[in-house]
């Protein structure tokens, strides 16, 4: 691990100054800038053909209520339909909840699953599974989305592959990680508030009084003790690789295009009132900026989402950030030109129960929720499925968690039929989905 810092004065994340760019621990991961970049020769050399489309995964931890959103059932019963009137949608006979106008004015721009089948009803094993199209397995940790992107089609730029902003993932059972890939595939964690002025990010944001020419001190420093190592050392190749991976890591730090990424603050200030002056609706807004900068897939987190008591008041907390900040993340890629390359998805854990607890809440329900894509030719304004008069299971056009995943590695340009390699050398097969034919 490369320090370049020696102080113990805390940042405002609270971490020592020792700890900022020893490139370097990532967001607690374990995980080194050079073990991260170690990958890209590899890639390159390997010539694995890309489509060109990024992706902007928006995970909304907890299992975000299909009912109270975009599958209202106002014929129900209230213990079934709930506290929430409808209204009706860009698309003439669809209706969402009063809660979502946004999305509901803007339905033209994304396409609607209203079939999903999440076929599992527990956490942890919902942020394995739906993040990576593979069920939970004891024995094999399969990658997500984002590290199998970053194994197969590895750097664009001096960014990262694969960023995560957020820490609302539930780890237990590796979502949202790269399981058998490794850990270089993990996401580069961002954990700071986008939303806050003092914005800064660990392990690239040098703090106060650490320079560029402090950076490059401490790097001949490093290449002096390196070099007294290196000539007890029996394996020259191996420093020499450490050498290059070092120096990538190095490459990304004082990047002007790592800089200018992260510079969430030379946005138009319209431009960002208009995103939401919220943690969610700066990061939505970071994301487009890191996809423009290279990163081909970034995760964009949310929690608090398993409402079991108080369902209706939490969910006008909730939702009005994502209601204002996702149509406005649409509408920004297009203006740009990035839509038609840019694949948006909103996915949760699972639906929520068709009748209303004791606690004025919904508890976990297996068997339907929502899916939410755009961009990269997905049609906008496209309803597919219908669920039964409660809201309880699919009854038109079912689809799970692994076709999500299928359609997902198709617009990526990822073969379905890859075989990658565990460890110990196992072949596992990368999807066993099939893509949502009507959004292809």
């Amino acid at each position: 691990m490369l320090s370049l810092g020696a102080t113990t004065l805390r940042d405002c994340e609270g971490l020592r100054r020792r700890e900022f760019l020893q490139i370097g621990t990532l967001a607690g991961l374990g995980l080194s800038l050079p073990t991260l970049l170690r990958g890209r020769q590899a890639q390159a050399a390997a010539g694995v053909p890309a489509k060109d489309i990024n992706c902007i995964f928006i995970w909304t931890q907890g299992g975000t209520s299909h009912h109270d959103t975009f599958d209202p059932k106002p014929n129900a019963p209230v213990s079934v339909k709930g506290e929430f009137g409808v209204i009706d949608t860009a698309i003439p006979g669809v209706q969402f909840t009063e809660i979502v106008p946004r999305m509901a004015k803007e339905l033209g721009r994304f396409a609607l699953l209203r079939g999903w089948n999440p076929a599992n009803g527990s956490h942890g094993t919902a942020d394995q599974w739906v993040m990576s199209g593979r069920n939970f397995n004891p024995a094999v940790a399969y990658p997500c989305y984002g590290a199998v992107v970053s194994h197969q089609l590895g750097f664009r730029s001096a960014m990262p592959p694969f960023v995560q902003l957020g820490q609302s993932v539930d780890r237990r059972f590796g979502g949202g990680t790269a399981g058998y890939l490794g850990l270089e595939h993990n996401p580069f964690e961002l954990l700071a508030d986008p939303n806050q002025p003092n914005f800064v990010v660990r392990d690239v944001t040098p703090p106060d009084g650490v320079d560029s020419a402090r950076v490059s001190r401490r790097r001949n420093m490093l290449s002096a003790v390196d070099s007294l190592q290196r000539r007890a050392d029996l394996q020259p190749a191996a420093f020499s690789a450490l050498d290059e991976h070092c120096q990538a890591a190095l490459t990304m730090i004082t990047s002007p295009e790592t800089k200018r990424a992260f510079e969430i603050n030379d946005e138009d200030p319209r431009l960002r009132e208009r995103y939401g002056a919220t943690r969610f609706g700066q990061s939505c807004l970071l994301a487009r900026r890191l996809v423009e900068s290279g990163v081909r897939f970034v995760t964009v987190t949310d929690g608090g989402w398993d409402t079991h008591a108080d369902n209706f008041n939490g969910l006008r907390r909730l939702l009005p950030p994502l209601d204002q900040a996702i149509p406005e993340l649409l509408t920004d890629l297009e203006d740009r030109g990035l839509l038609e390359t840019t694949l948006v998805v909103w996915a949760t854990d699972f639906g929520r129960t068709p009748k209303i607890n004791s606690a004025s809440g919904r508890d976990h329900w297996a068997t339907a929720g929502f899916a939410i894509m755009a961009g990269a030719g997905v049609p906008g304004g496209a309803v597919l499925g219908a669920t039964d008069d409660e809201g309880g299971a699919p009854v038109r056009d079912e689809y799970r968690s692994e076709d999500l995943a299928a359609t997902v590695y198709t617009k990526l340009g990822i073969p379905l039929d890859l075989i990658t390699h565990t460890a110990d050398g196992r072949p596992i097969l990368l999807n066993e989905g099939r893509p949502i034919k009507e959004w292809m």
